[in-house]
């Protein structure tokens, strides 16, 4: 994949959702098909923590069933990184287990100015890809 193609929106969304778990990470599944974003859905992370997150396997696995049935694929995993660059953690790469999936990641370390990025990881391998946004 060399980049995503994500609705101004859901970029607005996925920064107001960093802000509003600051200090924790947010995190969640963006959906559609081949590498055009159409669907957005914010998911919990259990894990509360500023430095790490873990979607509610519950939740993950309706999500997961709902785009199946919608036609659709999981085409990004999006987290915020309050305290950090938007660059993958080791933690983030040796918990990625979908790698035909976009990892992206807000960087909120100035709150008034966020960074986002996508890559794309294989094999521990990190590679940044684009984001195009639409209106």
């Amino acid at each position: 994949m060399e980049e995503i193609i994500l609705p101004r929106e859901f970029m607005r969304r996925i920064l107001s959702h960093g802000r509003s778990a600051y200090p924790d990470e947010a995190c969640g599944i963006l959906a559609g098909e081949e590498n055009v974003v159409k669907v957005m859905y914010e998911a919990t992370n259990l894990e509360s923590s500023p430095v790490s997150y873990m979607l509610d396997p519950g939740e993950q696995f309706r999500i997961m069933k709902e785009i199946r049935d919608r036609g659709m694929r999981m085409v990004a995993i999006y987290h915020s990184h309050p305290l950090a660059p938007p660059y993958p953690s080791q933690k983030d790469i040796n918990l990625v287990f979908y790698h035909d999936a976009a990892y992206i990641i807000a960087g909120l370390l100035d709150r008034a100015d966020p960074q986002v990025k996508a890559f794309e990881i294989i094999d521990g391998q990190v590679r940044e890809i684009g984001i195009k946004e639409l209106d």
